[in-house]
């Protein structure tokens, strides 16, 4: 079947779309992720996510908007292709799709992590090749089974995030822990003070940041498949200021408040050593098996993001024409199957380099994000410019000051990737890449043309 003879079909729900905008935002970037943010920065890192999700905001407003007022167009890449070109599109399109492949990486690199809590010896690719396998496996019955699940695995973690800021609340308050290292609020300036590596600690944790808000635009992607988008995506996209301030910046104050964070690393999930230290190893297990569920979350909508972004850049023409077929139920099974072949390579990274493979995907993410959420802005620019000051639907707040700060902000970090010698090899990389596409499209474009 051709991807004109069957449409997405409309069958993600309301809880479905605020769930799927929460879950694709949560996952390694906060729960094993954060481990290193903190050891890097210190309490400071509080001041990071909050800094970086102001400006992901921003950058889901726009493309909000965007969806909003342009409802028949399905993905990202497909508003940058009309509003920006072509080029741009091309682009955005295979790089978004390879930022999914990587956060799945990131994701199942992640549970074989998580499950050495349990199987000490278990090798991490094979953790990573189940969980991928039967995620694909799950993608393959429907888009509805996709929302179920992800509205699920999602609720698992939204309550444990809320159980876990309750019951460290608690430990701070009655000063619960092993001796000499009592929670204690004072905990977050007590060790060095609030930022006991200065600017440049802060600086330095902003790409970690910004990879844990990756995700946040894929409610972008959804609209194509959702039964009400003009209720669903405002809903969701206003949500997310309240999910950085509780899930991030409270949970990973509660978790500084609890334990110092100078006893966190990037090797271990902060949310499970918190409860480990203070004496409670089954809650710690609890704990583990939530972080499981959420990176498996936010490895899911990887799967089904790659494949439908796959599937249109086919059906524009700027990927082979057999990924932009459907099956009759409007499901794109050769781009996802294409997409999660893709992430095996994965597997074969956690064979070979176990120990390395988090890191290093996490900050070329964050680097890939960068080019994408730009050209979101560009395209709503455009867009805005093209409406000639009538009103739209959903409008970017402060318009055209937020723009500048989301280009601003955009600059800064790739300023930090470029000067500062741990992120130089990722920005490199991310340079290389771009540079690969900038070709590629000007061929494929100058050969039509």
């Amino acid at each position: 079947m051709t991807a004109q003879a069957h449409r997405p079909a409309k069958v993600l729900q309301n809880r479905h779309i605020q769930f799927i905008a929460i879950g694709g935002a949560i996952g390694a970037g906060l729960f094993l992720g954060s481990g290193q943010a903190i050891a890097q920065a210190g309490p400071a890192v509080l001041g990071a996510y909050a800094l970086a999700g102001a400006v992901v905001f921003l950058m889901a407003r726009a493309l909000g908007e965007l969806a909003l007022n342009r409802p028949d167009t399905a993905t990202i890449s497909t508003h940058i292709d009309d509003l920006v070109g072509p080029w741009a599109g091309f682009i955005t399109g295979w790089s978004y799709w390879l930022i999914w492949v990587l956060v799945g990486i990131a994701e199942i690199t992640a549970v074989g992590v998580f499950m050495r809590f349990w199987f000490p010896d278990l090798p991490q690719w094979i953790s990573a090749l189940v969980t991928l396998s039967a995620l694909y496996a799950a993608n393959r019955f429907g888009v509805r089974l996709f929302g179920e699940l992800e509205f699920w695995l999602t609720l698992i973690k939204v309550v444990a995030i809320i159980g876990l800021v309750l019951v460290g609340g608690a430990m701070v308050f009655l000063h619960l822990g092993p001796a000499g290292q009592k929670a204690d609020i004072a905990n977050l300036w007590s060790h060095g003070g609030f930022m006991p590596h200065g600017w440049a600690g802060l600086l330095g944790v902003l790409p970690v940041a910004l990879f844990a808000f990756g995700g946040t635009e894929l409610v972008g992607v959804t609209a194509a498949e959702a039964e009400d988008p003009q209720k669903a995506l405002p809903k969701a996209i206003n949500g997310v200021i309240l999910r950085i301030l509780l899930f991030y910046v409270a949970s990973l104050g509660v978790v500084m408040a609890v334990a110092p964070w100078t006893v966190f690393s990037g090797g271990e999930s902060p949310f499970v050593m918190v409860f480990d230290r203070a004496g409670l190893p089954a809650a710690a297990g609890v704990i583990n098996f939530v972080v499981l569920t959420a990176v498996i979350s936010s490895c899911n909508s990887g799967v089904y993001a790659t494949g439908r972004t796959l599937m249109s850049l086919a059906e524009r023409r700027q990927a082979p024409a057999l990924l932009g077929s459907m099956d009759a139920r409007g499901l794109p099974v050769p781009a996802m199957t294409a997409s999660v072949g893709a992430m095996l390579v994965g597997v074969l990274l956690n064979y070979l380099f176990p120990e390395q493979v988090l890191g290093y995907v996490m900050s070329l993410v964050a680097a890939l994000l960068l080019w994408t959420w730009v050209m979101v802005v560009v395209a709503h620019l455009r867009f805005r410019r093209a409406s000639r000051g009538k009103a739209t639907a959903f409008p970017m707040p402060f318009f055209p000051a937020s723009t500048i700060v989301v280009f601003a902000f955009v600059a800064l970090i790739l300023g930090i990737m470029a000067f500062d010698p741990g992120s130089r090899p990722v920005f490199y990389t991310a340079v290389a890449w771009f540079g690969v596409m900038g070709a590629a499209a000007f061929a494929r474009f100058r050969k039509r043309g």
